[in-house]
This record gives C-alpha cells, sequence and structure tokens, in this order.
C-alpha cells in the first residue's frame, strides 16, 4: 500500500464498500458525536468522510487535532445508512472506519475557517493567501482558470496556431501605461523594462514568416489597480497573423472565443458567430462607451433639436449658448411612474449632478408628464415620444452638457434604468467587435495630437489618409471584442510599412530619429520585406472572471498583489540593501518622510 494514499478524497463509491484504502487530506471539518468522532478529510479532488469509535486508542490522536491539520488515514469503506446519506458529496453514500492514523503535518490556529465561505478582510486573505486558496470557492475559480487556458491552447492550436516565448527583458515601448523598469548591473544607467505586451515581438515573428503565432502572454503596467485587472501583470492570449484583413482575424478568433464560453459557460447562452460588429462612433452615440453591454437593449439618442429653442430653458440655454452642448435620451421601458423617475432623480444626485430631467408617460394623458413635459409642451413631447418609440407606462430619462464630459455618466444611467427595470438579458454571454476607432484624438492638456488607441496600427486609407486629411477624421484598422460590457482586448491590422509608420508618428509629434531611436528593430525589419499581418490579445483574467461570474480579478489569480501594487504574501516590493544598490550603479532619492 502507498506510503501515503491508495486513492482520493473525492473518489470512493458505493461499489468500493468493503474495500480497505488510504486517503490523506486536509481535517476540513471534525463532528463530535459523543461516542462517535467524525471527519471530513479533503484533498484537491474532494471530500470522505472519516469515522473513529471512542473505543478506538487512536481517539485521542484524532480528538487533539485541529482543522487544516494533514493527515492519512487508512480503513474500510463502509455503505452509509439511508439516513446519513449526503446527496451533496459525491462521495456521500459511503464513509471511512478509521483503523490506523498518520500525522503528516499538524496545523496551528487558523486566522480564518477555510471551512466557511464568508467574507474576510482582503489584506488578511492575501497574507494567508495559501489558506485562502484551500477554500472551495476560489479553489474551483483557480482549477477554472487552468482548465479554460488548456482549452483555449487546444483550440489555438487546431486553428493552425503555433506557441512562441517572447522576452521578458525588454526595451521601453509606448503601450500606454508606466514601464515596469529593471537596471541592468552589467550596463550602469541603463535599464530593461518588462513588456507591457508583447507587441513589437509578435509583430516581428510575422516579419519572420512564422504565419500564425500565440502566447498566454504575461504583461506588466505600472498602473492603478481596478477590479478587472491586477496592478503589475496580468496575462492574455496574444495572437498575431499574416497576409490577413480585419475580417480573418475576426474568424479566427471568434469561434474560440465562442466556443470557450461554451464550453465553461454553465449552460449561460453564449452569441453565436459572427459577432455584432458597431463602429465606435455608433457605440458612443447609442451607449455612451466603446465597450457596451449587450445585455441591456436601452439605446441612447441625441435629442437636442427637440430641446432647441424650447420652453424648457435649462437645456436651451445651454444649446444657445454653446454648439458643443447636445441633449440625449435615455428611454425607460416600463419605467412610467413618478416613483421610479423621482428614484433616478435621487440616484444622478447622488453621483454629482444637479439631477435628471425626465418625461414619463401615462394613459389619457397627452404630452406626458413631469416637469420637463409641461415646459416642453405637448408638441414637442409627442414627437419626441415617436422619434423614441415610447408607449404609456414608459419613460424617458435626459442628459444635457458637452458628450465629451457626460459619456461616462450617461453610461452608468443607461445601465442603471436598464437594471432597475429589470430589463436586462440574464444567463447570456452577449458579444460584439466594437470598430473604426479613431486612430488620433486631441489631448488637452498637452495640446496636441495623440494616438488615441494603438500606435502600430494601420490607418485606413493608409498614406493617402495621413497625407490628405484632417488626423481627427482618420480611422483605423482598430478593433476591440466586448462580452457583457466588459473590454476582453484590443487588437489591429498592423501598420507594417516605414513610410507609413514615420507620417503616422511624425503627425502624433514623434520625429523620424525618435521613432528610428525607440522602434528601431522593428522599422528596421520592416525595411526588408514585412507581410500585411494583424492580431489581437483577449485578457484570460478577464475572461475567467466572466465565467466565475466575479467582479474582482483578485478571485481568479493564485497570488495577486492588494489594490496598492504590494504582494502581502511574499513582503514586496520590498528595500534591497545598499551593497545590491552600488551593485546595480543606483542612488535613492526618496520623496520627504509626510509629517504626521
Amino acid at each position: 500500500m502507498h506510503a501515503y494514499r491508495t486513492t482520493t478524497c473525492g473518489a470512493s463509491r458505493l461499489a468500493a464498500a468493503g474495500s480497505e484504502i488510504r486517503l490523506a487530506g486536509w481535517i476540513h471539518r471534525k463532528r463530535d458525536h459523543g461516542q462517535l468522532v467524525f471527519i471530513d478529510l479533503r484533498d484537491h479532488y474532494g471530500i470522505t468522510q472519516c469515522v473513529i469509535d471512542i473505543s478506538s486508542p487512536l481517539f485521542a490522536t484524532v480528538d487533539a487535532l485541529r482543522l487544516e491539520s494533514v493527515i492519512s488515514v487508512t480503513g474500510s469503506v463502509v455503505k452509509r445508512s439511508a439516513e446519513t446519506i449526503n446527496p451533496k458529496l459525491p462521495t456521500g453514500e459511503v464513509e471511512l472506519q478509521i483503523k490506523a492514523i498518520n500525522v503528516l503535518s499538524e496545523s496551528e490556529t487558523l486566522p480564518f475557517p477555510v471551512n466557511a465561505d464568508a467574507d474576510y478582510p482582503e489584506d488578511m486573505r492575501l497574507r494567508y493567501r495559501f489558506l485562502d486558496l484551500r477554500r472551495e470557492v476560489v479553489h474551483s475559480n483557480i482549477i477554472l482558470r487552468s482548465q479554460v487556458i488548456a482549452s483555449v491552447r487546444k483550440r489555438m492550436i487546431d486553428q493552425g496556431f503555433m506557441e512562441f516565448q517572447t522576452p521578458i527583458l525588454t526595451a521601453s515601448s509606448p503601450e500606454g501605461a508606466r514601464d515596469y523598469l529593471v537596471p541592468s548591473r552589467i550596463h550602469p544607467g541603463q535599464f530593461y523594462a518588462l513588456p507591457q505586451a508583447p507587441q513589437q515581438f509578435k509583430q516581428l515573428l510575422m516579419v519572420a514568416g512564422f504565419d500564425r503565432y500565440f502566447q498566454i502572454a504575461p504583461c506588466f503596467r505600472d498602473e492603478a489597480s481596478r477590479a478587472d485587472r491586477s496592478p503589475g501583470e496580468f496575462y492574455q492570449l496574444d495572437f498575431e497573423m499574416s497576409f490577413v484583413t480585419q475580417d480573418d482575424v475576426f474568424n479566427a478568433i471568434e469561434p474560440v472565443i465562442a466556443g470557450i464560453f461554451e464550453e465553461f459557460g454553465k449552460e449561460r447562452t453564449v452569441s453565436k458567430p459572427p459577432f455584432i460588429r458597431i463602429p465606435y462612433a455608433e457605440a458612443m452615440s447609442k451607449y455612451a462607451s466603446d465597450k457596451p453591454d449587450l445585455r441591456n437593449p436601452i439605446t441612447m439618442s441625441n435629442v437636442t433639436e427637440t430641446f432647441r429653442g424650447s420652453g424648457f430653458k435649462i437645456f436651451a440655454s445651454q444649446i444657445e449658448s454653446d454648439p458643443k452642448v447636445e441633449v440625449w435620451a435615455i428611454p425607460g421601458p416600463t419605467g412610467g411612474n413618478r416613483a421610479f423617475c423621482d428614484r433616478m432623480n435621487s440616484w444622478a444626485q447622488g453621483e454629482g449632478q444637479p439631477g435628471m430631467g425626465y418625461i414619463f408617460f401615462r394613459e389619457g394623458e397627452e404630452g406626458g408628464a413631469g416637469p420637463v413635459a409641461r415646459n416642453l409642451g405637448a408638441e414637442r413631447t409627442e414627437a419626441l415620444r415617436a422619434q423614441l418609440g415610447l408607449k404609456n407606462g414608459d419613460a424617458v430619462f435626459f442628459v444635457c452638457g458637452v458628450p465629451k464630459t457626460f459619456m461616462q455618466y450617461a453610461s452608468t444611467a443607461r445601465q442603471k434604468v436598464g437594471n432597475e427595470l429589470k430589463i436586462c438579458k440574464t444567463g447570456s454571454f452577449e458579444f460584439c467587435w466594437i470598430t473604426d476607432f479613431p486612430m488620433y484624438e486631441y489631448d488637452e492638456e498637452e495640446k496636441k495630437i495623440v494616438f488615441s488607441h494603438n500606435p502600430f496600427s494601420m490607418p485606413q486609407g493608409e498614406l493617402d489618409a495621413l497625407n490628405n486629411q484632417d488626423p481627427l477624421t482618420i480611422k483605423a484598422f482598430q478593433y476591440d471584442i466586448v462580452c457583457n460590457g466588459v473590454e476582453l482586448s484590443s487588437g489591429a491590422i498592423r501598420n507594417h510599412r516605414p513610410d507609413i509608420m514615420y507620417r503616422a508618428f511624425e503627425i502624433a509629434g514623434y520625429p523620424a530619429s525618435e521613432v528610428e531611436a525607440r522602434f528601431g528593430g522593428m522599422l528596421n525589419a520592416f525595411k526588408f520585406g514585412a507581410p500585411p499581418h494583424g492580431g489581437s490579445a483577449p485578457g484570460i483574467d478577464r475572461m475567467v472572471m466572466l465565467l466565475a461570474d466575479t467582479p474582482n480579478i483578485r478571485e481568479i489569480v493564485a497570488f495577486p498583489m492588494n489594490q496598492q501594487a504590494q504582494d502581502l504574501l511574499m513582503q514586496a516590493p520590498a528595500p534591497i540593501s545598499t551593497e545590491r544598490l552600488r551593485e546595480l550603479h543606483l542612488r535613492l532619492a526618496l520623496p520627504p518622510e509626510k509629517k504626521p
């Protein structure tokens, strides 16, 4: 018999009754029933109930053990009586009668129980992450993550992609966030950067003729924590393809993504390929977001002309004074009552807004109800109702201002209305592509034109557009894939021509010398024949978050950092010795300590 176990704690079934086995695992629970003590023994695979009689010479040993001690037990598998069967456990029809026990490792008193799913402070959970990972939900999430990655790999290989690894120590690149820098000991004063993404390397692989590449790539960004991204590092399904159009990229990755969500979605419905495609401008005008949650059927409309010169002076005066001001309508199907409208108005005030204008429609009341309707007048209100397709029992809410400044609030308000009225779909994964992103945008703080998305993208219209169009009107072959309001990836058809690259960066304020200094490796490669190519990089972490139905990325990462980018378990970051600093040719210039 094996020294520790002959089977696992999740394997025993009724057919094993009468056989002698050995199990090893952690003491999950102990229950003292007077003459008997029951132990739920847990390992990675499941739980088996073990039992020992008070008359056994081993009883004192078992009785003294704390929860989470590691033991190996030997005994006979016996059928449980009908009234003691546990249908919630796969092993619930049998139990192990303990004949021998070997204490492999005793546990100290636990900082928090492992056998309960109650919420505990995050700093405690992260400091004792090895215990947190034993808890059922978190343990299952990490298993799910492993299964998703394994399935992704198989699906990509089946699509003809080959997996390659790209460097971790590399050069800085303008990906939109701060790099993590690594000082070079043998090149004093010079630094490597951890890759924000394998962008340049995967393009170089296409130049090298590999045609279809992928990897489960670690990416490093020195940025603030977000619920859907761990500070410091995250993982993505990075892939690139040669001789492809945007359609080819979509056709290659859609079956992979849809297949993953069908495989692990627990009977939730999944959008079938081809996924809906929504141009960026349309997404912003309908949803006030480039990552719309399509489970919510509400779409917004620009109703500025309805209010222009109207009796509702609060909006009309803003429209008159600033040509950039617009009024957007957010329909509220079935929300046509004063109580709901007042509740939304109070919510808006809680969001720092002056309030939320509304009109609601009810039987026998022409022109709608509410202060906005009274001041707007019946004719304009009825025209508005016809434009928006509203019925009696419906409402409509309004947002007024410069769209660039109210987009986030409008998007949140749309989602709030949909959720409050319970008109959003449940039990589904709704995918879409956001396409035709603007190549450039104007940075109000820097007072200059900057890249709005990915600087390595091919502009639509190529060199002719760069030379002859207003830069702020140029669209790029850039696209995002979105699921349930979560951006899973950004991607693009790449700019593979040096002449177009020089010009594209010139418009964003990069002289040719700087382009050559910062991207010389890739630029030089393009001068020796580069195929048209494109790709994307869906986030592994975000896919697993959606599948696990959790909004917090720390629930699906084995060893995450906290919101301050600290690893509480391993105590990182940490100071280093003066000798090590000297070896790296570094001197600290710390900020002054804040006085209490």
